[in-house]
């Protein structure tokens, strides 16, 4: 599930705001991307900010908007495969957003004090590794689900006080890792996922 998006007809080339660019040109401008995203997820959670439809959407267009200004900070309105998944159809998108939010909150609500520090972290663990499997097995956008996911993760993280999390999936083994973690998550099963944003969260307190 955590492959790629590859909508139908898609190439190794796409159009951009800097014209028809080929893989290896796009992906420099999408590090930009990412650390245009984080920084303004850094802003926001000075305001322990509430996610929403519409701030996903904002994130989505900070993020990747200056490459691909028509679609980004929109959900898609087209169907797409994922390696062998299909996620729900797009007419269902805006409502599965919603509701995935509206779950957030109420699960937010039920996040022991900090007080108890073992039993804290663990339940931001398995609600961080819900968010993020649920985000992106609803697929939202065209493209960039899992990166806008893992900036959400870090706003929920960023909310509560705890440092940024660095969680390792772009390439090689990591990648790899990630995406068997998300689908043992397809099969109900969190914990491998869990375990990666446990040792991500434990690797950013050592840094603090």
């Amino acid at each position: 599930m955590a492959k790629t998006t590859k909508p139908k007809g898609s190439t190794s080339f796409k159009e951009t705001a800097f014209g028809i660019l080929p893989r290896s040109k796009i992906i420099p401008l999408e590090a930009e991307g990412i650390k245009k995203a984080l920084q303004y997820i850094i802003k926001l959670s000075e305001k322990k900010i509430k996610i929403t439809p519409e701030l996903i959407q904002d994130i989505h267009k900070v993020g990747f908007g200056f490459i691909f200004p028509d679609w980004t900070g929109k959900f898609r309105t087209v169907d797409v495969t994922v390696g062998d998944y299909e996620p729900p159809h797009y007419s269902k998108i805006a409502v599965l957003v919603k509701n995935l939010c509206d779950d957030l909150e109420e699960r937010l609500k039920h996040i022991p004090s900090i007080k108890d520090e073992e039993q804290f972290l663990a339940e931001v663990i398995s609600l961080l590794a819900w968010f993020q499997h649920q985000f992106v097995w609803i697929h939202p956008f065209k493209d960039y689900n899992g990166r806008i996911a893992r900036l959400l993760t870090n706003l929920l993280v960023l909310n509560y006080g705890l440092p940024a999390l660095e969680i390792k999936a772009e390439t090689g083994q990591d990648r790899q890792r990630y995406i068997k973690a998300m689908k043992a998550a397809d099969d109900h099963d969190p914990s491998k996922l869990e375990s990666l944003l446990a040792k991500a969260l434990k690797e950013s307190l050592e840094k603090v």
